[in-house]
């Protein structure tokens, strides 16, 4: 492919922007960012709308705007369960995570490891909460560096070899840099104009691609029928919609107990301000049902691909002049930026907190805690580099499959752990365990593919395997839990 020279000048253009940003943020609310509550969260001071945004950019990440579309674009309706689930999510952000902040605000946590420390006084399962997040966070990580690579490529640039991975490594540096210097506070800001692009981005091509093909209308209408709706399950089976359905309910679970997520809404200035974003944040969903339905435009613009992957910058390519190649383009690099910031952040507060300030340096000070906390989200970053740069990039697609199955087993110590049950800290251990094992085995079983085929009851159910894991998980905790209450029950 030809250099796109155009593009690859309004693309280093926005992105030396949001450069300048990030590392203009450590002065933005300024305050002490050698103390850890003020870099990993921003002081706890971010207001509604900021949240919106913050949150909004973390979750709805780069390789959102690539793989969704990629997913309708193979495989067809299924992959639509990605809309429903960030529907699903906020019912439970509502109920739960005002609570969770109001507790860490109270007693001064910073993770969600944290909390399960204070409430179950556990340091081991406080470290498996913190080590699980960890697990599904690094090839998360990766592949937002993936998102940023499939649109380098799509300009024309190598990205095979040292010299092809350069342009990865450039933005790697420049992320790990305002990040350590700036902490949440960079990509708060930088996630205001990532929306901005994104939006400007979505609404051009959802004029112009329908200008160009007929309407939505024919652009159905070029869709192949098995694409277009979820397969009717043959008799004794559910089929696609078990799979639909398992898929949408697992995924809402585990959202928001990533750590990235959890960064996001201890970061709110009060309660109500998650309460309020609970309401305000299905707005995004609109945008990615929208986002959802160009994998059907390639399809109807007869875009030809050998990887689906590189769907979205075909599709790019073939409809906008070349500088706004340029524009969307960096806005989903940009896109990028913003989550691989805070999950970076996110581990980092983890690490810090609930590996090394209880197992290394129990009496560390403040400013060594940030200090460490920086260092360790260089090293986050590092892991997620080496993870593109040196193996092929199916190795991080595949393990952050398995991310959204490994963070639901942390769902009953941190959800259930906010009400009042008689849980207790060594049942929730082997919960966890059974769960990890369980979601890690029927994985490798289906050759990471997330689903599996269930036997109930003489029906065959295609399952969510991170729901079967969790299942069992719960049923470990809650049953240990009263095993062992009966026992203490007794001996008193």
């Amino acid at each position: 492919m030809a250099l796109n020279t155009t593009a690859l000048i309004v693309f280093v253009a926005l992105f030396g922007l949001v450069t300048y940003m990030g590392f203009a943020a450590s002065r933005w609310k300024k305050a002490d960012l050698d103390q850890l509550h003020e870099w990993g969260l921003g002081g706890r001071r971010f207001g509604t709308l900021l949240i919106w945004f913050l949150i909004g950019g973390d979750l709805y990440t780069a390789y959102t705007f690539i793989a969704v579309p990629a997913g309708l674009f193979g495989a067809g309706a299924l992959f639509f369960f990605a809309v429903p689930y960030t529907i699903m999510v906020y019912p439970l952000v509502y109920l739960v995570f005002p609570r969770l902040w109001s507790v860490a605000h109270k007693h001064g946590y910073v993770t969600s490891a944290d909390f399960v420390r204070g409430r179950y006084g556990n340091k081991w399962l406080a470290l498996v909460v913190a080590l699980t997040g960890l697990l599904a966070t690094m090839p998360y990580i990766a592949l937002q560096l993936v998102g940023i690579q499939v649109v380098i490529g799509a300009m024309g640039v190598e990205t095979s070899g040292f010299f092809g991975d350069l342009p990865l490594i450039i933005a790697f540096v420049i992320l790990a840099a305002f990040t350590y210097s700036s902490g949440l506070r960079a990509p708060a800001m930088i996630a205001i104009v990532k929306d901005a692009l994104i939006y400007l981005t979505m609404f051009a091509i959802l004029i112009a691609v329908p200008m160009k093909l007929g309407g939505y209308s024919a652009i159905f209408a070029a869709i192949p029928a098995p694409k277009l709706l979820l397969a009717v399950p043959p008799a004794g089976s559910g089929g696609a919609f078990s799979a639909y359905a398992t898929l949408a309910l697992g995924s809402a679970l585990a959202l928001f107990l990533y750590p990235h997520s959890i960064t996001g809404v201890l970061s709110s200035s009060t309660a109500d301000t998650v309460r309020k974003n609970a309401i305000l944040l299905p707005i995004y969903t609109i945008l990615l049902g929208l986002i959802a339905l160009l994998g059907y435009m390639a399809i109807a613009a007869g875009i030809k691909l050998d990887k689906p992957t590189g769907v979205i910058p075909a599709l790019f390519n073939k409809v906008f002049p070349e500088w706004f190649v340029g524009f969307s383009f960096a806005a989903i690099a940009i896109g990028a930026l913003v989550p691989a910031a805070v999950m970076s952040i996110g581990a980092a507060n983890l690490c810090t907190r609930n590996i090394w300030r209880p197992f290394i340096q129990k009496d560390i000070s403040p400013t060594e805690e940030s200090n460490i906390a920086k260092i360790v989200s260089l090293v986050v970053k590092m892991g997620a580099l080496v993870f593109i740069v040196f193996l092929p990039t199916q190795y991080a697609i595949d393990l952050q499959l398995l991310g959204g199955i490994w963070i639901l087993q942390v769902f009953p110590a941190v959800v259930f752990g906010l009400y009042r049950t008689h849980l207790q800290a060594k049942a929730l251990l082997a919960g966890w365990f059974v769960g990890m094992t369980i979601g890690t085995w029927l994985a490798e079983a289906m050759q990471l593919k997330p689903v599996f085929p269930l036997q109930i009851g003489g029906q065959t159910y295609i399952v969510y395997i991170g729901l079967i894991a969790l299942s069992a998980n719960v049923v470990i905790s809650f049953a240990g839990s009263w095993v062992s209450n009966a026992f203490s029950l007794h001996r008193s």
